[in-house]
């Protein structure tokens, strides 16, 4: 069982062959509604790829809202901890994608009601899970209260830290793996470029993503650098966040973190020639038959 707390958003994406300067206004080519989130990502990119999935989240009592809990039904993924919030708002993203680049304005409207409290109603789910994904599209308090349950429960866990935020020292030792981009290692590193214990510790915990030059881990003994295979890049929306849904399945089969890692970078790879964060992520047929050539 892998549980994701976290974020869903619906995305508002437009693609555009022209990047409009301040206060200019151009002529886009495509506009499309997409189901988004880093947190709801993670959660279908897990479940494209076989796993048993539980979601633990909020949206509106809205279209969005309605619309999202049957996608995320019709994927197999149980939303029993996902409820609608009274007179809210679901989450949304407005990407616009520029020569299969994006950029992303996030409004959390229904994710800032996935509270402590509403964590701790789930605290039985979390417990019973085998990896407990995270991300910082929730309140930070939220996530410490998670972080929490797991570790006294045992539960290994997945932090994703983006958007980037601060992460308190006591937070590391219930954190099995973090996964950040190049930036946001970059920052972690940086909070604690004076504390050498810390960054002992880090080592084993730091999973770096960094786009086309592949992923970094540290197998116990040096860095090890897996190199990206190369695509026809569509769309990067979402990467990151199948790289992660893959990553804990792959864990939560036995696979060791480089095994795990090639076989996320595979599948994040794939994500980005298709349009859309969760429509381009990939089954584990076609992951299958990419590690078969």
């Amino acid at each position: 069982m892998i549980t994701v707390l976290g974020s869903i958003n619906m995305d508002l994406v437009t693609i555009t062959n022209k990047d409009p300067l301040l206060g200019e206004t151009v002529i886009g080519e495509h506009f499309s509604t997409i189901p988004g989130g880093k947190g709801a990502n993670q959660a279908v990119a897990a479940a494209k790829l076989g796993a048993e999935v539980q979601m633990i989240g909020r949206v509106g009592d809205d279209l969005f809202g309605n619309e999202y809990l049957t996608h995320l039904r019709n994927l197999g993924i149980s939303t029993d901890s996902v409820k609608p919030v009274t007179h809210g708002k679901t989450g949304i993203a407005s990407i616009t994608v520029y020569e299969g680049d994006n950029k992303i304005i996030v409004v959390p409207g229904a994710n800032l009601q996935l509270t402590p409290n509403v964590v701790e109603e789930y605290k039985e789910e979390i417990v019973r899970s085998d990896w407990l994904l995270l991300q910082f599209e929730i309140p930070l308090e939220s996530v410490e209260k998670a972080l929490e349950i797991a570790h006294q429960g045992g539960v290994k866990v997945i932090l994703n830290p983006a958007p980037f935020e601060q992460i308190p020292k006591h937070w590391l030792e219930m954190i099995t793996y973090l996964t950040p981009n190049e930036y946001e290692a970059e920052e972690l590193l940086s909070l604690y470029k004076n504390d050498q214990d810390v960054l002992n510790s880090l080592k084993d915990k730091l999973v770096i993503t960094k786009g086309a030059k592949g992923v970094l881990l540290y197998d116990g003994k040096k860095e090890v650098t897996i190199p990206a295979l190369k695509v026809e890049t569509v769309d990067t929306t979402g990467a990151g966040d199948t790289f992660n849904g893959a990553l804990a399945v792959a864990l939560s089969e036995g696979n060791d973190l480089k095994s795990a890692c090639e076989f996320a970078v595979k599948a994040a790879a794939l994500s980005v020639t298709k349009l859309g964060a969760q429509s381009g992520m990939p089954s584990r047929d076609e992951v299958n038959r990419l590690q078969e050539k």
